[in-house]
């Protein structure tokens, strides 16, 4: 499965806050790094913080603009929309992806 058609599921899934579709795109033993560098680690750990997530962001979207691929990592730049100031503007995120699983999920703030 092609790496950048993965991201962009696994960033469907989190725009339409989609915990099944997440869940079906993370390996077991999928982290999650925030941009305050922030970990949470394992596949059920991640659902219950995007539970989290979800439930106090609603409105929370992230655009891409453009994916590039090195190796096992997509790197990809773009925006997050959001009510909270703090949620939106510039990101870079960064996915390592084997087969149709996504094994970590980085944001950072590009600000």
């Amino acid at each position: 499965m092609d790496p950048t058609d993965v991201v962009h599921r696994f960033n469907a899934a989190i725009n339409d806050r989609d915990l099944d579709g997440l869940a079906s795109l993370m390996s077991d033993d999928h982290t999650f790094v925030d941009s305050d560098g922030g970990t949470v680690r394992g596949k059920r750990a991640c659902l219950d913080a995007w539970r989290g997530f979800f439930a106090a962001f609603p409105d929370y979207r992230n655009t891409f603009t453009e994916l590039t691929v090195r190796g096992d990592v997509v790197v990809v730049t773009g925006y997050s929309d959001c009510s909270l100031p703090e949620l939106a503007g510039p990101a870079l995120w960064t996915a390592r992806v084997t087969g149709p699983l996504v094994r970590e999920w980085r944001v950072t703030e590009t600000r």
